[in-house]
């Protein structure tokens, strides 16, 4: 059965150089760092709430708002990096070694840790991530369908823009569209200075490993890509498989960007599993 849980009730807070972090802890055993993805209003809660009250049965689940999101202090886009504050993060709660769990922006962190802390992370899980080089199938000039939507999320913030962006991150956006859509939009109005700071510069270059680099990730990797993703196509899916070495690739059918929400329950299965086994 799974664990009564919320946002409030599991809410702590932790000072890192990076600065103040807003985070969700709940369970024993374990460690697992779920890291959420991008887009306006985007939280650690609202990214993985429904996996976090199945899988702190098994695990200690920390789901941060990362620096420059949610709760989180802002952060300009040239000082960002995801890597270290899940360093600085993991050094000040005492965690040795932790599987990483991350979606969209949070699995291209999770890779990339992989990249420059393998020591530390004892499992790679991402959903929906992107791969660096060329694309052959998925948007190859300019950004995708999902953010370019999520790019207007952050400029014009309003119900209709953000039930837009719950659609084109999900393949059936379910009777839970308004709820997710009015979430979306109370997080980004309640931290205007996010929205500034993601609009004034580009994504850092180092959230992309090389090739060669994928190549030598040492760390066990589960990749789980939604077959109908409109916002980072599965080829990305594809391409980390091919080259990270001890990795594999789960495809989920009538599944969008968001795989831990639309398929929670198979999704937490087959988290739990890997990680256990």
């Amino acid at each position: 059965m799974a664990l009564e849980l919320t946002d409030e009730g599991t809410t702590e807070y932790v000072s890192l150089p990076s600065g103040k972090v807003k985070y969700n802890v709940a369970g024993s055993g374990h460690p697992v760092i779920l890291l959420h993805g991008s887009g306006p209003g985007a939280t650690g809660w609202s990214n993985f709430g429904p996996n976090i009250v199945e899988l702190a049965e098994q695990f200690t689940c920390y789901a941060p708002d990362m620096p420059g999101w949610g709760d989180s202090d802002p952060v300009k886009a040239e000082d960002r990096n995801h890597v270290q504050s899940a360093l600085e993060f993991m050094d000040e709660l005492g965690l040795e070694k932790a599987a990483f769990v991350g979606n969209s922006m949070g699995g291209a962190t999770t890779i990339r840790f992989a990249v420059e802390h393998p020591e530390r992370q004892s499992h790679l899980i991402t959903m929906g991530a992107g791969a660096s080089g060329v694309k052959l199938f998925g948007a190859g000039d300019g950004p995708t369908e999902g953010i370019k939507i999520l790019l207007k999320g952050y400029r014009e913030p309003s119900m209709e823009t953000m039930r837009e962006l719950v659609d084109v991150m999900s393949y059936d956006s379910g009777d839970q569209r308004d709820a997710r859509a009015q979430a979306r939009l109370d997080a980004v109005l309640r931290h205007p200075e996010h929205a500034t700071n993601f609009l004034a510069g580009p994504r850092p270059a180092r959230d992309f490993p090389t090739e060669d680099l994928l190549a030598g990730i040492p760390v066990p990797a589960l990749l789980i890509h939604g077959r109908d993703d409109r916002v980072v196509h599965l080829e990305n899916g594809l391409k980390l498989n091919a080259l990270i070495p001890d990795s594999r690739l789960y495809v989920i059918n009538r599944c969008g960007h968001w795989a831990q929400v639309e398929h929670a329950a198979e999704f937490n299965r087959v988290v739990a599993d890997f990680i256990n086994n």
